[in-house]
């Protein structure tokens, strides 16, 4: 059974010597997790991944979920258990406001955790996961009716929740949705339609599922325009708020999945389904962004996930796996041959993943702690620019942490050679499961449209101006340090090319949008490499200052500087390539007629 061990002191490394968690003390919730409630939560969640979540992933992708003849639907065994444990722990409402029975501790805490839980079982933690987005939409913009009736039974676990967009005939063009939303009268709606692709859509591991619907009312205008959202249970509520009769609402089918077979991925029909508008009525994209982009960054967490569990296999097997011999002379000279990690190329495979895992995971932590100042702090100033690198980085979370997730899957099944095809060392799982995270809340190439599309532009381009400052002022602000030169020459050049093909865009994609369009991807590659090379210069800097001042943990030290030196020589210079494309512009791309292909 492939293993796993929850990476708790690189995150107290992040959290506290690089991201500065105590400067933020005065952000409402960062002092209620003083240092050692930090590391004792860490901790527990650290237990819960290992313990409870781990030995069930196999178990969850050899008999996945199964759907009875009366559309009711059971997960894996092992399954309801192990989320009654997570239920039980308060972790679905560690960072969600103790006014709906919450803990109100920082979110950047709970993608800590959920890191750790998803490389353990990520089919199994897309339940909880879905409901977190489920109760941001509703905190955000649900009447407080509806917070009081919905947010503690799901804040407590007892209810899960769901997003459903995705229609047979429609995905990311939801102008084109039919499900339709009849007014009873009584200020609710008749919700009459098909849904396809919803994750945890239907489960036996909770009470009640509320579903968090897109609909067109009766009249409303065409396209997107004419788009409302609404709050469908699976049950109706009874007199005391409980979980009473049918609603209407079905799995018509189980999808049959490449992988993640342990989540339920329903095909959901809702028949005259009582439904409750949730916001303005024809602003349910508005309502349903906020759920959207706490999705996208909890799948860009589930693509780091998958990466750092495939790595960690991949080591271990690769000090174990005896084959050949080093080139510069045996290095276990009392057998026949040495372990694989010796050669070269398993370095090269391993150093990557591993300089991907912790820089990914330095980012994903500071756009969490972005996201807690831009929802907390009392400082206006402070909320905006930080709501501002929340939003530029949303995009690039999702996409370049899921499609390196998945690329390092592979790349973790390759040390494995033979033994990595073969489902019993469970490196296919991986593979597989990771798949699905470029797809899913949008697919990276419309996460990279987004960012150029969308995202540049915004207030003028604040956001990524703002960036751009950050980012140099730190090269400038070390390029003095001997020590750091390495870093700080590598990162100046890969912001020299970000910067580049910033401005190319702005001079070539107005005039002709394929021109943004063929450079999309590339961009948001060549961006997610400027970030996280920015990221292993604040660990180096942070792992230098560590070194010239404490004994303890050297080797600790020592290898982050190793690794950042490794990104910087053998990652950061795919910039030039990445420019080199953008600059080529859309005309060969978009040259050949449809017929031709």
């Amino acid at each position: 059974m492939p293993i796993y061990q929850s990476p708790v002191q690189n995150t107290l490394y992040l959290l506290n010597d690089v991201l500065g968690y105590a400067n933020h003390a005065n952000v409402p919730g960062f002092a209620d997790a003083s240092p050692d409630m930090l590391e004792a939560i860490l901790a527990e969640g650290a237990k819960l991944a290992e313990n409870v979540m781990l030995p069930l992933n196999r178990v969850g992708d050899l008999e996945g979920c199964k759907r009875h003849d009366d559309s009711s639907v059971t997960t894996p065994k092992g399954f309801r258990e192990a989320y009654q444990q997570y239920r039980e722990g308060g972790w679905m409402g560690l960072a969600i406001p103790a006014e709906y029975g919450g803990q109100g501790l920082p979110y950047t805490l709970h993608a800590a955790v959920g890191e750790y839980l998803s490389s353990a079982n990520m089919a199994l933690m897309m339940y909880p996961g879905l409901t977190q987005g489920a109760i941001a939409a509703i905190l955000v913009h649900g009447s407080e009716e509806q917070k009081q009736t919905f947010l503690p039974k799901m804040v407590d676990g007892a209810w899960t929740g769901t997003m459903n967009l995705t229609e047979p005939h429609c995905g990311t063009d939801l102008g084109l949705l039919r499900t339709r939303a009849v007014p009873n009268g009584d200020g609710a709606y008749r919700i009459s339609g098909q849904k396809l692709f919803i994750s945890a859509g239907d489960h036996d591991m909770s009470d009640n599922i509320i579903h968090l619907v897109l609909a067109r009312i009766e009249g409303a205008p065409d396209g997107v325009k004419g788009i409302s959202l609404f709050i469908v249970p699976k049950f109706r509520l009874d007199a005391n708020g409980d979980a009473g009769a049918d609603n209407g609402v079905s799995c018509g089918s189980l999808e049959e999945k490449m992988g993640i077979h342990g989540n339920a991925t329903c095909v959901m029909n809702y028949d005259e389904a009582e439904g409750y508008l949730i916001g303005e009525e024809n602003g349910g994209l508005k309502a349903m962004f906020v759920m959207m982009n706490e999705a996208r960054l909890g799948v860009g967490l589930q693509g780091l996930a998958m990466s750092e569990i495939a790595y960690q296999n991949a080591a271990a097997y690769a000090r174990e796996r005896l084959q050949g011999r080093s080139l510069s002379g045996a290095k276990n000279p009392q057998g026949k041959a040495d372990p694989i990690i010796v050669h070269p190329d398993i370095r090269r495979a391993l150093m990557t993943m591993r300089a991907f895992n912790e820089a990914g995971r330095a980012l994903l932590l500071w756009t969490a702690l972005n996201s807690d100042i831009a929802h907390r702090s009392q400082d206006e100033k402070e909320r905006q620019a930080a709501d501002d690198m929340l939003g530029l980085m949303t995009p690039v979370v999702k996409g370049v942490l899921t499609d390196k997730g998945f690329e390092h899957t592979v790349m973790a099944q390759q040390v494995f050679g033979g033994h990595g095809y073969i489902e019993e060392h469970g490196m296919s799982q991986f593979v597989r499961d990771a798949r699905i995270a470029m797809i899913y809340e949008g697919a990276n190439g419309i996460q990279a449209l987004d960012l150029v599309g969308r995202k540049l532009a915004l207030n003028g381009g604040r956001a990524v101006q703002a960036f751009f400052t950050e980012v140099g002022e730190f090269c400038e602000e070390n390029r003095a340090d001997e020590n750091l030169a390495p870093f700080t020459k590598a990162i100046k050049k890969g912001l020299n090319d970000l910067q580049a093909a910033t401005m190319w865009l702005m001079q070539n994609a107005v005039a002709k949008p394929d021109n943004a369009g063929a450079a999309s991807t590339d961009y948001l590659h060549l961006f997610g490499l400027v970030v996280l090379g920015y990221m292993w210069g604040r660990m180096a800097r942070a792992s230098q200052e560590k070194l010239a001042t404490v004994a303890e943990d050297a080797a600790f030290h020592e290898h982050k500087i190793v690794i950042a030196r490794y990104f910087m020589e053998r990652v950061m210079p795919e910039t030039a390539a990445h420019l080199a494309r953008i600059s080529t512009g859309s005309d060969t791309m978009m040259a050949l007629p449809a017929e031709a292909f």
